[in-house]
C-alpha cells in the first residue's frame, strides 16, 4: 500500500477536497477560522505537503458545511475510475 502524500490516490482525494471549498464558497483563511488553524495548515495540505488523517478529513468536510459519507462516496468513485 503506497502511503506517500505524492501517490496519484492521495492526489486525487486532495484535489476533490479543495474543489469542495471552493464550491462551498470558503476561503483557505475562513475554512482554517472555522477549524480553529492557521491558512498556512489548510495551504499546506491542499497543496500535498501535509498529510490528513481520516479524522481531520471529516472535520474539514464538518466545517465546510459537507456532507461526509457523501465526499467519500464521490473520493471512491473517482479512486474506482483508477482500476
Amino acid at each position: 500500500m503506497d502511503k506517500s502524500i505524492h501517490s496519484r490516490k492521495y492526489k486525487i482525494a486532495i484535489s476533490l477536497l479543495k474543489e469542495a471549498r471552493i464550491v462551498a464558497g470558503i476561503t483557505q483563511i475562513q475554512l482554517a477560522v472555522k477549524l480553529d488553524e492557521t491558512q498556512t495548515f489548510i495551504s499546506k495540505y491542499e497543496r500535498g505537503e501535509r498529510r490528513l488523517d481520516i479524522i481531520e478529513v471529516r472535520s474539514i468536510c464538518e466545517a465546510m458545511d459537507v456532507n461526509f459519507i457523501e465526499f467519500i462516496k464521490a473520493m471512491e468513485k473517482e479512486l474506482n475510475k483508477l482500476r
